[in-house]
């Protein structure tokens, strides 16, 4: 007997011990969520940096490797039938994250697992209007999605190396854009024009099929932000109005945790997406580095979070994951020119009756992972390499 309640005190004690320091603790996702996302074997990363690729920079006249240095960040759409994804690219000119030039390059797939690139990109900075915006800092971390009648839409941070901005550009061919500057220009007279502005996720809808970009309460409805989520709407899906407080402020929908993935910052991700269940936004949360951080995962690393809100109140969070689907597991994800770690979601669609999700991977390669409704698949663990 005494040996029985030995070994059941030892169990306890086991328990104990793994709860109390994250082991082996279960990783399930609620219904209303999606995944897991599963990594097709032998595929990753699916986009790396091409030191061929040479195009004609048309503010300094000269013939630069544009994707030469690292390729990530990507958006995702589907365009007659194919997987197209827009990742970003940084030159060789410059040390560190951001003090390269990044261009935004073109890659399509039949089966969105391989892909074929374009030698060229397809939005940069240029003699445009956009020009004190974008250089010498150019063109980062696309979000780009579709609406009913076929015009594509992207949300891109210009930056000049002084304030980032949120910029969108349309095109009908995902190749030559129309670029509008930046969206917070005209609202509120300019108040929120000089401010730093990142990471937008439109409101969208699979509509017969097809992943499209709606409106809800007659109004287009965007999240965005690094630190915090904000919201903005939009009548054109050009001009863009913040959502503001009682106050005249940007209204906070949700922000960092302490002692969770998503401790330092919630960053908006792919396009958000209606369901039955509400509106999931999927977004990107990054540890602190202090004792505020989630000591599951490494400090400073980026993991992927996905939040309900409510459909008929998209202002209104609902809850989140407290655990990450995904987070940076794979040699690719965690060495790069981000050291800590990264899985950075910015793409996903809806592409043969599956989910794909693109990210970008230590902020130097671009990978892909697939949900498939029909077979569900557990998401990340959350310990364990």
């Amino acid at each position: 007997m005494n040996n029985i309640l030995k070994t059941i005190k030892f169990l306890a004690l086991l328990l104990l011990s793994q709860t109390c320091f994250g082991q082996g603790l279960p990783n399930v996702l609620p219904k209303w969520a999606f995944g897991g996302f599963a990594r097709p074997e032998g595929i990753n990363p699916i986009i790396s940096p091409d030191t061929t690729s040479r195009f004609t920079d048309p503010v300094s006249n000269k013939q630069v490797p544009w994707e030469a240095n690292d390729t990530f960040n990507p958006g995702a759409v589907i365009k007659n039938g194919k997987v197209v994804v827009l990742y970003r690219a940084e030159d060789l000119f410059g040390i560190g994250i951001g003090f390269r030039t990044s261009r935004l390059g073109y890659a399509e797939s039949i089966d969105g697992i391989h892909f074929t690139r374009r030698k060229t990109p397809v939005l940069y900075p240029a003699n445009d209007a956009a020009k004190e915006y974008e250089w010498p800092g150019g063109c980062e971390d696309p979000r780009v999605a579709v609406t009913p009648n076929g015009t594509y839409v992207v949300f891109y941070t210009e930056w000049n190396r002084k304030l980032p901005r949120l910029g969108v550009a349309i095109s009908k061919d995902l190749v030559t854009w129309q670029k509008h500057g930046p969206i917070f220009k005209a609202a509120y007279k300019g108040k929120f024009f000089n401010i730093a502005s990142k990471s937008a996720s439109i409101l969208t809808k699979v509509v017969n099929g097809k992943q499209v970009i709606i409106k809800t309460n007659g109004k287009y409805w965007l999240y965005w932000g690094e630190q915090h989520v904000y919201a903005a709407t939009s009548t054109n899906l050009v001009n863009w109005a913040p959502v503001i407080d009682k106050n005249g402020e940007l209204k906070r929908l949700m922000s960092p945790r302490k002692g969770y993935f998503d401790s330092d910052l919630t960053e908006c991700g792919p396009p958000a997406l209606m369901t039955d269940k509400g509106i999931i936004l999927f977004y990107n949360g990054k540890n602190r580095a202090d004792d505020n951080r989630d000591k599951k995962f490494n400090a400073n690393s980026y993991c992927a979070g996905q939040a309900l809100f409510d459909k008929k109140d998209p202002s209104k969070n609902i809850t989140r994951l407290d655990l990450p689907f995904l987070r940076p597991m794979e040699p690719f994800e965690k060495s790069g020119q981000y050291v800590n770690g990264t899985v950075f979601i910015e793409g996903m669609v809806y592409f043969k009756s599956k989910w794909f999700l693109y990210y970008g991977c230590a902020d130097s390669r671009v990978a892909v992972a697939i949900f498939d409704p029909s077979k569900k698949t557990p998401p990340d663990a959350v310990n364990g390499d």
